[in-house]
């Protein structure tokens, strides 16, 4: 492997390897990455029907805090609205924005394509058709408990290793790819059977699909923590590899790489990520595309800061876009995944007609 790591790049991977670079200091993107997920966090906490003012909200934060001696103004049901409802929908809607967005930018790095999306294997057919049956076949117990998202949850990694169990005799991505579409086709047609068969879940069915954090918990919290804890980790920890397989298979292997096991590792981990974050919110579009593309325009293309500040960015911009699901037609609320179509499908037109330009 020794001898094989001094092999010269080719131009392209030159040419690949000089693409790869930060726009200014790390630390600063990473700085305004931080100070735009703590405004989403606030602006969530404040923003709803109730006016709740921040310093009241900051008050009785600072009560619960030892020998400060401070005592909360807020009353009972205030301090339930916020420290019940909008905290934990605010701090679910962080991590599956931070899930997805990371998802999304390994995704396309992984598989050297910019217009790839988390759900790229078959995580989103595969969810909604374990969703779907939970709701068709125990209608009674799909929306109590753990049950619905654990169905989501098997449903989506299911689908990934049967599309792994096609796609693995190819080293390509190319095969893997087809195979996925393959499954998705498959598993979307399974779904639309069954929701055929019970047209009474229909509207049930498509309110979870469409995404929704309207329900959120600290249990719904608590149950994907584990999860994006363990893929954010990963993921951030193979930021640099990622950079390396930008260069190429051949490349990649030339360095010293061992590129089949470590693309089955980054895509085990987003998928777990995606896994888990549409098992507790849905089918959320779009949001794997946006913000990567979005990070690489203004931070540039390196993985070393596309990570994290996806993480960061996707937590927030998820956070802002579900203050607008509620508040537009309140008290009616629009399905999340609606509103990130609204602001993904031009976005999406713009990356599809510049794609040579942009590179993962």
């Amino acid at each position: 492997m020794a001898k094989a790591a001094e092999l010269p790049l080719t131009d392209a991977a030159r040419a690949d390897a000089r693409r790869l670079r930060v726009h200014g200091s790390s630390w600063l993107w990473v700085g305004g990455g931080v100070a735009f997920a703590l405004a989403a966090l606030l602006t969530g906490i404040v923003v709803g029907p109730a006016p709740i003012g921040i310093g009241a909200i900051v008050e009785s934060a600072a009560s619960n805090i030892p020998f400060l001696g401070l005592h909360s103004h807020l009353s009972a049901s205030d301090s339930a609205i916020v420290w019940q409802l909008r905290l934990p929908r605010v701090v679910l809607g962080l991590l599956v924005g931070a899930m997805l967005s990371c998802a999304g930018a390994t995704y396309q790095g992984v598989f050297r394509n910019p217009l790839v999306d988390p759900y790229l294997l078959g995580v989103a057919a595969g969810a909604g058709l374990g969703a779907t049956l939970m709701i068709a076949y125990a209608p009674g117990q799909a929306f109590n408990g753990d049950l619905l998202p654990l169905a989501a949850f098997a449903g989506g990694c299911g689908a990934v290793v049967i599309t792994y169990a096609i796609g693995r005799s190819s080293r390509g991505t190319a095969t893997l790819v087809l195979a996925g579409v393959t499954v998705t086709a498959f598993l979307t047609a399974i779904q639309t059977f069954v929701q055929q068969q019970h047209t009474d879940t229909l509207q049930a069915v498509y309110s979870w699909i469409l995404g929704s954090l309207d329900t959120a918990g600290w249990h719904d919290v608590l149950l994907l923590l584990p999860y994006a804890g363990v893929s954010a980790v990963v993921l951030l920890l193979h930021r640099r590899v990622l950079d390396v397989m930008t260069l190429g298979d051949e490349e990649a292997t030339a360095l010293g790489l061992n590129v089949g096991r470590i693309r089955v590792l980054l895509v085990a981990a987003a998928t777990l990520g995606t896994a888990g974050a549409v098992a507790v919110s849905g089918l959320i579009g779009f949001l794997g595309i946006i913000v990567p593309h979005f990070v690489r325009l203004v931070a540039g293309s390196s993985y070393r800061i596309v990570l994290p500040l996806s993480i960061l960015v996707g937590g927030g911009f998820l956070a802002f876009t579900d203050v607008l699901a509620r508040t537009i037609l309140s008290p009616a609320e629009l399905p999340i995944g609606v509103v990130t179509a609204f602001f993904g499908a031009p976005f999406f037109a713009v990356v599809l007609r510049t794609a040579r330009g942009v590179g993962p």
